[in-house]
């Protein structure tokens, strides 16, 4: 069985996928294990290697499906950056590339980012990424063009 990857807008990262009982899994660098290899953590697993290699995010501050509460249910936060004095300052939410990016999806994210508050909300599929930089007290964003290197946050 050959594992044929979707081609992301993103940068390529030589990737440790193994093949066990006809399922694909890849390893996360972040969490130390393997994961099933969904087209969503194949998005997910770009984006971290992409904060990591390209913007200079500190591995150790960033989070990989931490869980919250929202409306007394139980949800992931796809990742989430910290900063150094353990400050919530983005919250990312990964989709499948084949899953449009549109009103409905930013809502999610921002629903997501209503619990955690983070001043950077960063929406991708793998082929469109969206970054907006939020003002939690006048209750506006702002989509920028790009993702700012971790020190200039």
């Amino acid at each position: 069985m050959k594992f044929t990857p979707t081609e992301l807008n993103l940068p390529e990262h030589p990737f440790k996928i193994t093949l066990k009982d006809s399922q694909f899994y890849i390893f996360d660098d972040i969490r130390k294990k393997h994961l099933v290899l969904t087209p969503e953590e194949w998005v997910r697993q770009h984006f971290i290697q992409y904060l990591i290699n390209y913007r200079k995010f500190p591995k150790t501050l960033i989070q990989v499906e931490g869980g919250l509460s929202l409306n007394q249910l139980q949800k992931r936060t796809d990742i989430v950056v910290f900063n150094h004095n353990a400050e919530r300052i983005m919250v990312i939410e990964c989709k499948a590339p084949e899953v449009k990016i549109n009103q409905r999806v930013f809502d999610q994210a921002a629903r997501y980012n209503s619990v955690h508050k983070a001043p950077w909300l960063v929406v991708t599929n793998g082929l469109r990424h969206c970054y907006a930089r939020i003002d939690h007290e006048q209750a506006s964003f702002k989509f920028c063009e790009e993702l700012p290197l971790f020190h200039e946050l």
